[in-house]
């Protein structure tokens, strides 16, 4: 069977853009129809049978348009299958799992998604305006292997046929 996808997002700089947009490629290489959209352009979820949705992660809070997204679709993502990131952080902190703000937590919950998975992030010079402790953080901390290596556990995920009852 085939499988549509929607890869949605909320961003604040364009790095969990360029995250959804690295997901839905590595998606696409599997086969798997995908649709990559930013969370406003979405005006549903009833298309799809997985949805992949990121936000980033500033101060332990979502972007209130991602929140607002899971909220409003909630009752359609009780019935998919469902995959959450978060992007953001940097430094020395870079690598360590976000705590997940509670309300997403709780929304998570409700539509059984696996743990959501940190990515961090990309500071952009122009986005520190003189802030010297900020300075030296400055550059593109993603990891782009493990980006495509959670893509490809979702692909395989959704491309494996489930067993015979």
């Amino acid at each position: 069977m085939s499988k549509n996808v929607l890869v949605a997002y909320a961003t604040k700089m364009g790095a969990t853009a360029s995250i959804a947009a690295a997901v839905g490629a590595e998606l696409r290489a599997a086969g798997i129809q995908v649709d990559v959209h930013e969370i406003g352009a979405v005006q549903a979820v009833t298309p799809y049978d997985a949805v992949v949705l990121g936000s980033a992660i500033y101060q332990g809070c979502w972007l209130p348009e991602a929140v607002r997204f899971l909220r409003r679709h909630e009752r359609q993502l009780r019935t998919r299958q469902v995959w959450l990131f978060h992007s953001g952080p940097i430094g020395a902190g870079r690598d360590e799992e976000q705590p997940v703000p509670p309300d997403v937590n709780r929304l998570a919950r409700a539509f059984h998604a696996p743990p959501i998975k940190t990515f961090a992030g990309n500071l952009q010079a122009d986005a520190v305006l003189h802030n010297h402790d900020l300075e030296r953080l400055v550059g593109d901390s993603r990891d782009w292997r493990d980006i495509r290596t959670w893509s490809h556990h979702i692909a395989t995920t959704l491309t494996t046929p489930e067993p015979a009852t």
